[in-house]
């Protein structure tokens, strides 16, 4: 999400500092759907994957439900939300969210992390009613409008979603005039990537590469173009950009992987699956 939407969550949510969240090198365990096939297409290994879960997992154990009343109960239900998130865990984790906009209802039109916990919940309605949010609160940030467009994708169909796709007449950082051209009809997912110059310096290329790859999978995932979706999302959990950069690109980096992770495992009951 836009930096200044970033900045107000870190000041009213006390999320993760940069890196916080970010895999490091851990003692290993197994994980559920750690199997052959996913380990052979998965661009982390075993071990990563394990890592990852474990590192959520105890941080559910570090920061329990807070009783009523608690000191800081707001931002432990943030870090609760998050874990939850990055564990494919949605709904549990809209409920954790949720309960930091009843105890500080401020936070509300702010929340877009919450708005993807609803999509992946299997919730695009209420997820595009939060993004609607969001736009009073940002109305220059263009990812959240390609939220808005995938949640009304879901809970209606994609001619009304590009039909009633927000509109912004501010530029926005890069890639995402081109990225969100990809959701008004005007640009297709390889002239979205031709379009980003290959001559920048490591770093901003990964990013630009990075944000196109994720949405061009989650555009696909929503639509059902299962493989093209798998594709473009391996590339973005590949990337090493988002692992190392702050709380938002860090966590659209869990994004790509909860969605890439859901598709590979293929699971028939998964509110995340298209």
């Amino acid at each position: 999400m836009k930096r200044s939407a970033i900045l107000h969550v870190l000041l009213f949510f006390c999320v993760a500092v940069p890196g916080q969240w970010a895999v490091g090198d851990e003692e290993t365990e197994q994980v559920p759907g750690n199997d052959g096939k996913v380990a052979e297409q998965h661009p982390l290994s075993p071990g990563e994957r394990a890592a990852i879960h474990k590192r959520f997992t105890a941080a559910l154990q570090k920061y329990p439900v807070p009783v009523a009343g608690m000191d800081g109960a707001t931002q432990v239900h943030s870090r609760r939300g998050d874990a939850l998130f990055f564990l494919g865990r949605c709904q549990e984790s809209v409920a954790e969210y949720q309960a930091m906009v009843k105890l500080d209802p401020s936070l509300d039109a702010s929340h877009w992390r919450l708005g993807i916990a609803l999509f992946f919940a299997g919730q695009p309605a209420k997820a595009a009613a939060q993004f609607d949010k969001y736009h009073s609160f940002d109305n220059v940030d263009r990812e959240n409008g390609i939220w808005r467009y995938l949640s009304q994708c879901k809970a209606t169909d994609a001619k009304t979603a590009q039909k009633e796709l927000l509109r912004y007449e501010k530029d926005d950082r890069e890639p995402f005039p081109a990225v969100y051209r990809l959701f008004d009809g005007s640009l297709t997912p390889d002239a979205a990537l031709r379009s980003i110059p290959g001559d920048l310096p490591a770093g901003e290329l990964d990013k630009r590469l990075f944000y196109t790859e994720l949405y061009i999978g989650v555009h696909a995932a929503a639509q059902g173009r299962r493989a093209e979706a798998k594709k473009f999302l391996r590339l973005a959990v590949s990337r090493k950009w988002p692992r190392d950069s702050g709380f938002g690109p860090n966590y659209m980096w869990h994004v790509a992987r909860v969605q890439f992770e859901d598709l590979l495992t293929a699971k028939a009951d998964s509110p995340t699956s298209p």
